[in-house]
C-alpha cells in the first residue's frame, strides 16, 4: 500500500512528529530517509528489504559504495546521502566523547569506540589524548594499515600528544580477525610507545585492542 493511503498515525513522518523518533521501527526511520519506494513496494517495504539484505543495521552501516549500488532502488543520490549520514553518525559518536572521563576504565573505552571500529577490514590505530583531569581532549586516527599489520611510529603519537597538550594517552586499535589477543608486534610497539611517553613525561594508561564483541586491555592483563 502507498504510504499516503495509510492512516496518518501509521505514516512514518507523521508518527515521528506526533510520538517522537523512538516510537518508529528501524524500517520506518529508514523509510523517512528514502522518501519514496519503487514499483510494487512503498518506502517502508523498501527499507525492510534494504536492512534485511545487509543482515541488519550493523551490516548496512558497514556497507560500501559497490554493495549499495547493487541494491535495486538506490541511485547515486541515495547512496551518497546514506553514506554521508552513516559517516556523520560515526563521527558524532566519537566526538561526543570529548570531555568525558574514561581514564582507568578500558571497558568504557571499548564501549565508546566499538561501534566505529568493530567492522573495519584493516587495522586502525587510534590514540585518546587526556588532560590532567582525565578528560578526553581529542581522539585521533594515527595509523591505518593492512588487515594484518599497521606501521605504528611512537614519535608520531608523541607529536600528536604534544600538539593536543595531553598529559596522558590511551592507545586503541582493532583486530579485523575478531580475536583481540595481542600479537608479538602489538606487545613490541606498546613497549616502545611506553618508553617514548616516559621520556616526554606523558602518562601511558592503557592499550586496548578491539575484537568482535570483546577486547583486550594491556592494563587489565597486567602487561604494563
Amino acid at each position: 500500500m502507498i504510504i499516503k493511503k495509510l492512516p496518518e498515525h501509521l505514516r512514518p513522518r507523521e508518527k515521528l512528529l506526533i510520538k517522537g523518533p523512538k516510537s518508529l521501527t528501524n524500517e520506518e526511520l529508514l523509510a523517512i530517509f528514502l522518501r519514496i519506494g519503487i514499483k510494487d513496494k512503498n518506502a517502508i517495504e523498501l527499507a525492510h528489504d534494504l536492512i534485511s539484505s545487509f543482515g541488519g543495521l550493523r551490516g548496512l552501516y558497514n556497507s560500501d559504495v559497490a554493495s549499495l549500488f547493487k541494491f535495486k532502488g538506490l541511485g547515486k543520490a541515495k547512496v551518497s546521502e546514506l553514506l554521508a549520514v552513516i559517516e556523520l553518525n560515526k563521527r558524532y559518536l566519537e566526538k561526543s566523547l570529548i570531555g568525558r572521563d574514561v581514564i582507568e576504565d578500558s571497558k568504557m573505552v571499548f564501549d565508546y569506540l566499538y561501534l566505529t571500529m568493530r567492522d573495519l577490514d584493516c587495522e586502525v590505530f587510534k590514540t585518546i589524548f587526556l588532560n590532567g583531569q582525565n578528560q578526553i581532549l581529542n581522539i585521533e586516527e594515527i595509523f591505518k594499515g593492512t588487515i594484518t599489520q599497521s606501521q605504528v611510529y611512537p614519535r608520531e603519537i608523541i607529536k600528536s600528544a604534544l600538539r593536543n597538550s595531553a598529559t596522558a594517552i590511551v592507545c586503541v586499535h582493532n583486530h579485523p580477525s575478531g580475536n583481540p589477543k595481542p600479537s608479538d608486534s602489538d606487545i613490541e610497539i606498546t613497549g616502545k610507545i611506553i618508553q617514548a611517553c616516559s621520556l616526554m613525561g606523558i602518562s601511558f594508561h592503557d592499550h586496548v585492542i578491539i575484537g568482535d564483541n570483546q577486547y583486550f586491555s594491556f592494563k587489565e592483563g597486567e602487561m604494563i
